[in-house]
């Protein structure tokens, strides 16, 4: 990646330790608070969460993240604080404490060693238990004893009840939690159920009633641990992306002190002038800039490319990034909470943690969960009685309702899917930066590509460098350094070490060009029309940037840009999706006619103002199009607010990557095919995961009121509902991994 994308992706989001910043483009600082949530488990458990602190004065922001148990807060310190925040989750049922990538791995891992113990010590109680019933469902067909069969009552109840009380502790001390607060949960009916059916087996037992449900107890409770373990890691498999890159973090630094002494030092203790040195085959500590020593650096964490670049002195490197061949020296550049890698970060986990349409269904959806599956196991007991008069089947089928109504598989259906997808792009160098860019990626039909940065390299050579003078090329030069645009860019690089002069009073016109001042002087670079030529056209079919100082006479700079290497192969794959392609550009008409024939681009415009392409695309809209458009300059940035969607390369100015939705990485252009087949993979795994969810609810719910569904039967179907839901998410990394091309060198 280019100095200029970094530095536009470090300008974008915030700046802070690991669990709290300060906002910086307020005018009072905004604080953060980053906390992980353990004890949160469904779609009920994010609303109640987000509901009760967004009503707290001065919160501004709060979002829940399901896969990741984490919760992020923002608001105004002068009204809120930490202390209240976290008082707050208490008050409601939840504790939580800072977030750290470590320790969410740390709860993670202890959450299902607990399961697995649980699993283990109802497998083994269900197992001798079932062991006693079939001796007395055999004895009832050889005349077994009533006070026989009563002994193994007992010995059942010996055996089920520490067993219960053991094994069932994730789900009471979920449901206590919550009930402690007057709130619900989704184990709240998961362990009423399975008191229920203790509790009715005790009743059995004690009359010595003919039949008694301590095996169905520990099945039913077995098969619960089962899908909540198997769940824990699915959900642990298709952990946030965002929280893996935290994993490439160095945790120590080898700090080269000034008499050229080492010594150990955290990361977090380093400041920008610092030099360290890194082995090879270690991650740079920081983000920084090569001092001594050249090496190959595995940088695909920046720009999707897993062939390693050669670096050398005066290269930047990034943090995160693995040294493989040889050790160097860094000076480094920017702090750890401010580095490309934090920034990565943050933009992963704002995309992750947004709420597209889709979720915000679910949510209304998983928000009646409580109260009706409680009617519905009301109205199932009252009904059985009614109409058996029996206690005991109305209770058992009261109990299947209670159990088979799952919300699960409906909270996962999309939040999964959306962590999953924006991880396999991150690994294909495409930064999903909006919430529902997905969602609104998929809907396209028409793309419109900009020329100059984002179909070519943006990498322009001056070709006529003879038509200024030295004096008037140091001039435009200075003037130049100012701005982003490729060939200003270029044609700073063209004079290479030469002095340059300040300029004052600068001031950009997006789409026409820069001006500035020199003493009484005035100076401009841009659009011929704007710069104040009076040649009405140009015959060349390159880029040109027009140089004007004082009153005297306007001349035209002429730029050869290459193309992106894949450029006509992805448009082709696009084209066949059935896409249309545009191509609108600001540049002079016989250069992007040129590039036009190059790409297979039939429909295309030439010197289009910001203001007109925003016209075009508001123009389409209107026609009924979806439009996603690609773009990387200063002129882009309108264009890009007013598509459905947007793309903008690394290599953008930093108000072009601020307004997309997407930032890709590296010199290809196949990152975006990449996209556009996630973003429908993942929106008819979607409807796939709706359909399951819903489709289940529809036939598990009226089957258990009717009688049909026992209690083990619905904690078999409830557990493999939520499971099969992210199982089927899965399948976007499954599909990632067989069909994940090679890279080609560039």
């Amino acid at each position: 990646m280019s100095e200029t994308a970094s530095s536009a992706l470090l300008k974008t989001g915030f700046r802070a330790d690991p669990a709290m910043f300060v906002h910086q483009e307020t005018d009072r600082p905004e604080v953060r608070l980053d906390l992980v949530v353990q004890a949160m488990h469904c779609a009920g458990c994010m609303r109640k969460i987000e509901r009760n602190l967004g009503d707290m004065p001065g919160i501004k922001f709060v979002r829940a993240n399901l896969s990741t148990k984490r919760v992020t807060v923002r608001w105004d310190p002068a009204v809120a604080d930490a202390g209240g925040v976290v008082d707050k989750l208490a008050a409601i049922g939840f504790d939580a404490v800072p977030f750290d990538s470590q320790l969410v791995g740390a709860l993670d891992s202890k959450e299902m060693a607990t399961l697995l113990r649980s699993l283990g010590v109802a497998g083994f109680a269900a197992a001798n238990v079932m062991a006693l019933s079939i001796s007395v469902w055999t004895g009832a067909f050889s005349g077994m004893e009533m006070q026989t069969r009563a002994l193994f009552y007992w010995i059942s109840a010996l055996i089920a009840l520490p067993a219960i009380v053991y094994a069932a502790q994730p789900f009471y001390r979920s449901a206590y939690r919550a009930l402690r607060k007057g709130q619900m949960n989704m184990d709240v009916p998961i362990s009423l159920a399975v008191t229920l059916a203790t509790g009715m087996s005790c009743v059995q037992t004690v009359v010595n009633a003919q039949h008694v449900y301590f095996d169905a107890s520990l099945t039913l409770l077995f098969f619960l641990l089962i899908g909540r373990y198997l769940d824990a890691q699915a959900r642990h498999k298709a952990c946030s992306a965002a929280q893996n890159l935290l994993g490439l973090r160095a945790v120590a630094a080898n700090l080269v002190e000034a008499d050229g002494t080492r010594r150990s030092v955290p990361v977090g203790s380093l400041e920008p002038g610092m030099r360290i040195e890194v082995a090879a085959g270690q991650r740079f500590a920081a983000d920084g800039i090569i001092d001594t020593g050249a090496s190959d650096v595995d940088s695909s964490l920046v720009t999707g490319e897993s062939l390693p670049q050669a670096v050398n002195i005066g290269s930047q490197v990034f943090a995160g990034t693995l040294n493989i061949s040889a050790p160097m020296i860094v000076t480094v550049t920017a702090r750890d909470e401010t580095s490309l890698l934090s920034e990565i970060v943050r933009l992963m986990e704002n995309a992750e943690q947004g709420r597209s349409a889709y979720i915000r269904i679910a949510d209304r959806a998983a928000r009646i969960y409580a109260p009706v599956v409680h009617i519905l196991a009301l109205v199932t007991f009252i009904g059985w009685l009614v109409m058996s008069g029996g206690l005991e089947s109305s209770l058992s089928n009261a109990i299947a309702v209670l159990i088979v109504t799952c919300p699960c598989a409906l909270g996962l259906a999309v939040p999964v899917v959306q962590v999953i997808a924006t991880g396999r792009l991150l690994r294909r160098g495409v930064l999903v930066k909006s919430a529902d860019g997905l969602e609104r990626l998929a809907q396209i039909d028409t793309i419109v590509f900009d020329k100059t940065g984002t179909l070519t390299l943006g990498q322009p050579t001056l070709t006529n460098p003879q038509a200024l003078s030295p004096a008037d090329m140091m001039r435009a030069a200075s003037l130049a350094r100012s701005s982003h645009h490729p060939l200003a860019r270029a044609l700073v690089e063209h004079v290479g070490d030469m002095v340059l002069q300040d300029v004052s009073d600068i001031k950009e016109e997006p789409g026409q060009g820069l001006e500035g001042w020199m003493g009484a002087e005035r100076i401009r670079i841009g659009h011929r029309a704007w710069v104040g030529s009076e040649v009405e056209a140009s015959t060349h079919k390159g880029s040109e940037l027009w140089y004007r100082y004082g009153d005297g006479e306007a001349v035209c700079l002429i730029f050869a840009d290459q193309m992106r290497p894949d450029v006509a192969q992805t448009l082709a794959e696009i084209k066949s999706r059935g896409l249309k392609v545009m191509l609108l550009s600001g540049d002079r008409i016989a250069a992007v006619e040129e590039a036009a024939k190059l790409c297979g681009i039939a429909d295309w415009h030439g010197e289009m103002r910001p203001d007109a392409k925003v016209a075009r695309l508001n123009k389409l809209a209107e026609n009924g199009a979806k439009v996603l458009m690609v773009g990387d300059g200063l002129n882009d940035a309108p264009a890009l607010r007013a598509a459905h969607v947007s793309f903008s390369p690394a290599s953008a100015v930093d108000i072009a990557q601020t307004a997309a939705d997407f930032v890709f990485q590296g010199v290809r252009l196949a990152p975006l095919v990449e996209a556009l087949d996630v973003a429908i993979a993942s929106r008819r795994i979607v409807s796939q995961n709706f359909g399951l969810a819903i489709g289940y609810n529809l036939v598990a719910v009226p089957l258990a009121m009717a009688g049909v569904v026992t209690p083990l039967i619905a904690a078999i179907a409830m557990s493999s509902s939520s499971i099969t839901v992210t199982l089927n998410s899965l399948r976007l990394n499954w599909k990632h991994s067989k069909e994940e091309p090679q890279q080609k060198p560039d």
